[in-house]
């Protein structure tokens, strides 16, 4: 395979009718790593919202058990991705996360704007330190995608094209990031845990590199001491460079999804996606959106 045949095949597709399959070429073939970063850094990017970030820090999810909270997110929304909408274990990912989120009185805005990060970071950090930038195709569908994500978890008022998931986010992180001393918290063991995947010595070297991809905004709220402009722009430029290098080398042949990521340790013996994620409320039943081809409860 030539190292653009599948980007022409992608823009042979059609991006609505067959958006989670154009995402699933984009993610887990051309850019399996910088979708991993992005997402992680879509998510980090949430606890800037203190209605957000202090939820979090309450349920200790992302504080005591940090690293099961990541591998259960990657491995559950992938699994959507891998498998499809419709496909048994999509619906089951589906299902956990809604009786998940079901447990917490969540504002519709907060879910609204986590689900724009979903869409919108992947693009900026791929146009800015992938091999290639994203392309129109790949944009659309990404938003189809995960706009009918939101459907399926009942989200209102979802944005309909990639420009207003990105006014959505931009005029939602403008109003509402701010300092909370519970999401600190979670920010400082979120970066402990990215670190903890690396030996031990290079992780004050690791938390200066992660802080160095963060923009203005997310500093000011966690209030981190912004790295220096030197070690900013050595950071980046060596991200960018690991995009240059990606590109020389043949095209992937084989996908690569979040399940076979080796920062994912909390299963060394396998998983059922059922099980994964925090336990519901007791007494809550089936999954709080309504899907009319599914029975009641099931």
């Amino acid at each position: 395979m030539r190292r653009y045949e599948r980007l022409e095949r992608i823009r042979r597709m059609d991006p609505h009718r067959e958006a989670t399959e154009i995402y699933r070429l984009s993610a887990a073939y051309e850019f399996p790593w910088d979708y991993t970063r992005s997402l992680e850094l879509a998510l980090y990017r949430t606890y800037a919202v203190p209605r957000i970030g202090r939820l979090l820090a309450t349920t200790a999810e992302l504080t005591d058990r940090s690293q099961k909270r990541y591998d259960d997110t990657s491995l559950l929304l992938d699994a959507v991705v891998e498998h499809g909408f419709g496909s048994v274990l999509g619906r089951t990912a589906i299902r956990r996360v809604n009786r998940m989120h079901h447990a917490y009185d969540i504002p519709d805005d907060d879910m609204r704007y986590v689900l724009c990060t979903f869409v919108v970071m992947p693009k900026r950090w791929i146009d800015a330190y992938g091999w290639r930038r994203l392309s129109r195709h790949e944009t659309v569908a990404g938003a189809v995608h995960y706009r009918t994500l939101g459907q399926h978890m009942g989200i209102k008022d979802i944005p309909g094209t990639y420009e207003e998931f990105e006014s959505c986010l931009d005029a939602y992180e403008e109003a509402h990031f701010a300092w909370d001393e519970g999401a600190r918290r979670v920010s400082d063991a979120t970066l402990d845990l990215m670190a903890s995947w690396y030996p031990r010595p290079l992780a004050p070297v690791l938390r200066t590199a992660t802080l160095a991809l963060l923009d203005e905004p997310l500093l000011r709220a966690f209030r981190y001491t912004p790295p220096s402009a030197a070690t900013r722009a050595w950071v980046r430029r060596a991200v960018r460079l690991r995009g240059r290098a990606v590109r020389l080398l043949p095209p992937r042949d084989a996908p690569h999804f979040a399940r076979q990521n080796r920062e994912i340790r909390s299963y060394p013996d396998g998983y059922r996606l059922a099980d994964l994620g925090t336990s519901p409320v007791p007494g809550l039943r089936g999954c709080p959106v309504r899907h009319p081809d599914r029975a009641p409860g099931t």
